[in-house]
């Protein structure tokens, strides 16, 4: 809304200081600074809320250290997440982008279905919650929105760079020409980044041209498909990292952050054509929600980390995670999400690993074993004997380095 506000107070009167509100930077950090005091400010006043509701979170006894004392901890804190972030989103990004419609519904969809999990929890006394099948369902149903519209939409395009030939010919006759010239004109393309090859390029398409080109034009369904697998993977991956206090919020603000770096890039046609990727126009008004969330979630730690004052609850996580598939997505940036959301993903595969075992050698034996103490992850070190503050703060510094390994794959190849 400030955005429309001081463009038209620019445009018509000139008015001081409205031009900046042009520059994404300017922007970016307003909104980052915005949601962070919003966070702080009116978290407290939203757990006091919740306090008084009786929105406490019940604690299932499972011989952990610390474990009692959380009893009665507010739960459902996602809402000072959500809005945190959507608040300076409404005020300072350009609404009418398609990229930021898209995160505002996955945020507001992924925040129902994750509220109404947590509330049949606490007010219908049901510890199960929303039965997985219809959170696999609104998972699903994200799926094909997002993947719909990214392919869809006529806004959502991309420029390549031209063949290296033609390339150095146009900078032969020209060294200084300008960099969107060495850029194929926009196109609707299936096309994504893959990491550690010279092509770093994948599209989706290949996955059935191969049997006949003709069947290019059903790209669209393996498009979908791939949203779909991606946002139910990634929001149940935020969903079982948060178990221990700051583990969930500081590993996806890290996360995060790094989506905002590829983000910024990728709409940045002089870095694109730098570092030798996709330029997206019109996405780098994302990197505005991204200071927004990472702020909010900055903020949300100021009262989740040990001993946690409130537990973002699924409303929190389940959020989180649709809203970092949507964004790696959007970007086209999917296919790093195994490295960038590592912690996420050794989450997922030790409680497959644990359950598949323990299936495998109860058929077999005749009794259920276990390759890890407890699962998820995080609970195995704790069952180890290790403060939950540690664990966290390992986690914390390995999300780091697959954040940083994440930002080199844009040169290894």
């Amino acid at each position: 809304m400030l955005y429309y506000l001081f463009d038209y107070l620019e445009k018509q009167f000139q008015f001081p200081g409205a031009s900046l509100f042009g520059f994404l930077t300017f922007r970016a950090a307003i909104a980052m600074i915005l949601s962070l005091l919003i966070s702080i400010v009116y978290g407290k006043r939203i757990i006091r809320f919740l306090q008084k509701k009786q929105v406490g979170e019940t604690i299932r006894d499972l011989g952990l250290e610390g474990q009692a004392e959380k009893a009665g901890t507010p739960t459902m804190g996602g809402l000072i997440i959500i809005l945190a972030t959507l608040i300076p989103v409404l005020l300072l990004a350009e609404i009418a982008n398609i990229y930021i419609i898209l995160l505002i519904i996955t945020t507001v969809w992924m925040g129902a279905i994750g509220f109404i999990d947590d509330y049949i929890k606490k007010f219908k006394n049901n510890k199960e919650g929303l039965k997985g099948r219809f959170k696999v369902l609104g998972q699903v149903g994200l799926g094909i929105i997002v993947g719909a519209t990214l392919y869809f939409h006529q806004d959502v395009t991309m420029k390549e760079k031209l063949p290296i030939e033609q390339q150095k010919v146009l900078l032969a006759e020209n060294p200084d020409i300008e960099p969107f010239k060495l850029f194929e004109a926009e196109e609707k393309s299936t096309k994504t980044t893959i990491p550690f090859v010279k092509n770093n390029e994948f599209d989706y398409a290949d996955l059935i041209t191969w049997i006949s080109p003709g069947l290019e034009k059903y790209a669209w369904i393996i498009f979908i498909l791939a949203a779909i697998f991606i946002i139910t993977a990634v929001s149940n991956g935020a969903n079982l990292t948060d178990g221990i206090d700051g583990l969930a919020a500081g590993t996806s603000a890290i996360i995060v952050l790094t989506l905002g770096i590829f983000a910024w890039v990728s709409g940045n046609i002089i870095f694109s054509e730098y570092l030798n990727i996709m330029y997206i126009p019109l996405v780098s008004e994302i990197t505005i929600y991204i200071a927004a969330f990472v702020g909010a979630l900055i903020g949300f730690l100021w009262y989740n980390t040990y001993p946690a004052q409130v537990f973002m609850g699924d409303t929190g996580s389940l959020t989180i995670g649709g809203i970092i598939a949507v964004i790696a997505i959007a970007i086209r940036k999917e296919w790093l999400i195994p490295i960038l959301c590592g912690i996420f993903l050794a989450e997922n595969l030790s409680v497959v690993m644990q359950v598949s075992y323990f299936k495998y050698t109860r058929k077999k034996f005749g009794e259920g074993r276990r390759i890890f103490k407890m699962s998820p992850l995080h609970h195995h070190y704790q069952k180890s004997g290790y403060h939950e503050s540690k664990i966290v703060t390992r986690f914390w510094i390995i999300g780091i380095l697959l954040a940083i390994l994440t930002v080199v794959t844009l040169k290894i190849r």
